[in-house]
């Protein structure tokens, strides 16, 4: 499974990008589709995560109410980020798993990332 992130950039603050995540293959229903993200100097942190088959989604409270996460079949999730803030500034990665976790540990696929940076 190869998963490629893309549509991250630079943005003003109060600013929005939607950032793209494809796998290869199909994606299953039991699939739990993820994104995190990482600053320089910090741990890799949850951001959102959507399950496959039913589209439940889960958000890390930082985001909750700005981004969004959804699917697009067959093989395709998406990150809408609004109010971009500062805080925000990141490289984002996608990763796909099969457990309802926002531990990176849990998943077992990895993208390469796409850097959000956002101005004040």
């Amino acid at each position: 499974v190869q998963l490629q992130a893309s549509g991250g950039g630079l943005v003003q603050a109060g600013g929005s990008l939607r950032l793209s995540c494809s796998g290869s293959g199909r994606i299953y229903s039991s699939a739990v589709m993820a994104w995190f993200r990482q600053a320089p100097g910090k741990e890799r942190e949850f951001v959102a995560l959507i399950r496959w088959s039913t589209t439940r989604t889960n958000y890390a409270d930082s985001v909750k109410g700005r981004f969004t996460i959804s699917k697009d079949s067959p093989n395709t999730v998406h990150l809408e980020m609004n109010s971009l803030e500062p805080e925000d500034t990141a490289v984002y990665y996608c990763a796909r798993g099969t457990q309802w976790s926002v531990q990176t540990s849990a998943y077992d696929y990895w993208g390469r990332g796409t850097q959000v940076t956002v101005s004040s």
